[in-house]
């Protein structure tokens, strides 16, 4: 995954990846660490913390911080602490992906283009080309995007295709200071076990239910401990109406059995051992608007 440092001078440094929701920003990450650490889905506003991937390639170690969809409609106390986190991001960095769709330009796109920084290099990666045929109809749109603002690049790339990804890095590589790695050569993340558990039944909820289910349901892991090489986790997902808890649960349990099954297999996948996983489904209406239940179920520090 991470691979042998070269006698080249080591460089070390932090990149955002920001854009509107759905635009790719969960794939984009994945495939620059070569590992699934960030859920995807095609419902928009999937992310919902900052998630920071560590690569290490060659003399450079790149710190990827993948950020929620910034929100520009229905500011409840989720989007709100959501968008604080993209805010905090772009505060902190050294180099700033801006996804985008190709050949799509909304005015969501133009609202985060608007808070993006200009003491920064901002690399506009232009995502989903493969969804363009025939190729040339793009040149025009991405004339159009360069006159927007002065971005260090632009990059025309598929997320979903590793070539693609590795040209990316050796792209942004110059970008990053000259300076020692932060974190051991074969660091991937920074985040614990029990949040990555809750992340991938979280993407399972969203995957099986599809748009039935409103993108404000949570997962909160009750319990996680490990018993020799056997990790034991409790969890519970949350919905805002009993509708939904049925919807969740499904038609003799199979939805939640399926949801459970699936997401114990990438558990195991990801911490290399056995996951004996329990799974209950819990009602509070109106959390997502609750700032008190924002914080409790993890979506502010």
């Amino acid at each position: 995954m991470n691979e042998t440092p070269s006698a080249a001078p080591r460089r070390f440094g932090t990149v955002a990846i920001v854009g509107r929701p759905n635009v790719g920003k969960s794939t984009l990450l994945n495939a620059l660490v070569g590992a699934k650490l960030s859920i995807t889905s095609h419902k928009a506003q999937t992310t919902r913390h900052r998630i920071l991937g560590v690569r290490t390639v060659g003399a450079a170690q790149f710190a990827f911080v993948d950020t929620p969809g910034f929100q520009t409609r229905h500011l409840h106390a989720l989007n709100r602490a959501m968008n604080r986190t993209v805010t905090a991001a772009l505060a902190e960095v050294d180099v700033v992906l801006w996804v985008v769709e190709a050949g799509r330009l909304t005015a969501q796109d133009h609202t985060v283009l608007g808070v993006l920084p200009h003491d920064r290099p901002v690399i506009a990666v232009v995502n989903k080309l493969d969804r363009v045929k025939p190729r040339e109809t793009l040149l025009p749109w991405l004339a159009e995007l360069g006159r927007l603002r002065a971005f260090a690049e632009i990059v025309p790339l598929s997320a979903k295709k590793a070539a693609d990804a590795t040209r990316l890095l050796g792209i942004m590589e110059p970008y990053l200071p000259q300076q020692d790695w932060i974190y051991e050569p074969d660091t991937l993340t920074d985040r614990s076990e029990r949040f990555l558990a809750a992340e991938i039944l979280r993407e399972k909820l969203f995957r099986l239910t599809g748009d039935e289910l409103p993108y404000t349901s949570a997962v909160v892991i009750d319990q996680f401990t490990q018993d020799g090489g056997l990790r034991r986790i409790a969890a519970s997902i949350i919905v805002d109406r009993d509708s939904h808890k049925a919807m969740v649960i499904g038609a003799g349990g199979e939805r939640l059995k399926r949801m459970s099954t699936e997401a114990r297999q990438d558990m195991q996948t990801l911490f290399g051992g056995p996951v004996f996983l329990e799974v209950w489904v819990k009602t509070r209406s109106g959390w997502a608007d609750d700032q008190a239940a924002v914080r409790a179920f993890g979506y502010e520090d």
